[in-house]
């Protein structure tokens, strides 16, 4: 299996994947759009981008090529040492294809540049959905026909044929079209939402996953863990709302997390019970207020660019 092959399947789940001294392939998220002028519809897409930039292990690659291939995570290095190298030897002298993903060149002030095929929609909710166009509606009324005689002398006008129970036919469908294109347009605003509603929650789990793979024993290959069974208290703890900043295999490290936050000011931090991936979590804050969670989230990750996330104790 070719690092193209198993970075593509990675970017199904993870939304940065880095191959070691080299770069990372990140996707980028869009919403649905609905061009109500053409009646054009586009389905939530993840496009794919490339950093030259960030070329540190996060461990994802090579687990994943090491579970693949049956083979210790040592050797799933080196073979994505070889093939690196290969793609830079390639670079130096021609384009690199990089399988499904895209085309990477070097330019003339020497930098690396990435074309994305854009033939992949990397967001697993619209798998199946495709770009499609859906005209309006349109409604045309037609003028009533009066036929008209002339003789010498006057000019007489004939009304038209029809009823009056045809005319009131008539105008009942063109009613009924016009509630037809407004309950359309109702639904597409609100399922709109709701859909985008759904995008946002749905990034954010997928944003929880990464930081999660990202912790201090991502970097080793550690096998299956064997499923443990817990007993669950009938009792009715009260509910805390917390901002995680990591999870430790080894509470050593997760104190070690916890002395530096609280050097950094964090007063709040704390550690989590053991969860049931038998991973210490380790929290910026714990707070009974969930608006004061979201808050120093938010601080957290669009103020100082830091990796957490939000969990809701029940």
């Amino acid at each position: 299996m070719t690092l193209a092959k198993c970075t593509k399947e990675l970017l199904y789940k993870h939304e940065c994947v880095t191959v070691p001294g080299f770069g990372a392939f990140l996707t980028r998220s869009f919403n649905f759009e609905i061009n109500y002028n053409t009646g054009r519809f586009v389905p939530s897409r993840k496009e794919i981008i490339f950093n030259s930039l960030l070329k540190s292990n996060d461990g994802i690659l090579a687990n994943y090529l090491a579970e693949k291939q049956n083979i210790s995570y040592k050797n799933a290095l080196r073979k994505i040492e070889k093939e690196v190298l290969v793609w830079k030897q390639k670079l130096n002298t021609q384009p690199l294809y990089i399988g499904s993903l895209g085309k990477m060149w070097i330019n003339e002030a020497k930098k690396l540049e990435f074309e994305p095929y854009g033939k992949i929609n990397f967001d697993s909710s619209s798998f199946g959905l495709s770009t499609f166009n859906r005209p309006p509606l349109k409604i045309q009324n037609k003028a009533k026909n009066l036929s008209i005689q002339s003789d010498k002398e006057n000019l007489i006008f004939t009304p038209s044929t029809k009823t009056p129970k045809l005319k009131r036919r008539k105008k009942l469908r063109y009613t009924i079209a016009a509630i037809f294109v407004l309950c359309f347009l109702y639904t597409s605003i609100y399922f709109g939402e709701k859909y985008i509603q759904n995008q946002k929650i749905i990034n954010q789990e997928l944003a929880q996953k990464k930081i999660l793979s990202n912790v201090q024993a991502s970097t080793f290959y550690l096998g299956k863990l064997n499923s443990i069974s817990i007993n669950v208290s009938t009792n009715s703890p009260k509910k805390h709302f917390s901002v995680i900043a990591g999870s430790f295999r080894n509470k050593k490290y997760a104190k070690r997390k916890l002395e530096n936050l609280k050097k950094l000011g964090y007063n709040r931090a704390a550690i989590l019970d053991i969860n049931l991936n038998n991973m210490y979590r380790v929290a910026y804050g714990r707070f009974a207020s969930k608006e004061e969670a979201i808050k120093l989230l938010y601080y957290i990750k669009y103020s100082l660019k830091e990796d957490a996330w939000y969990l809701s104790e029940n």
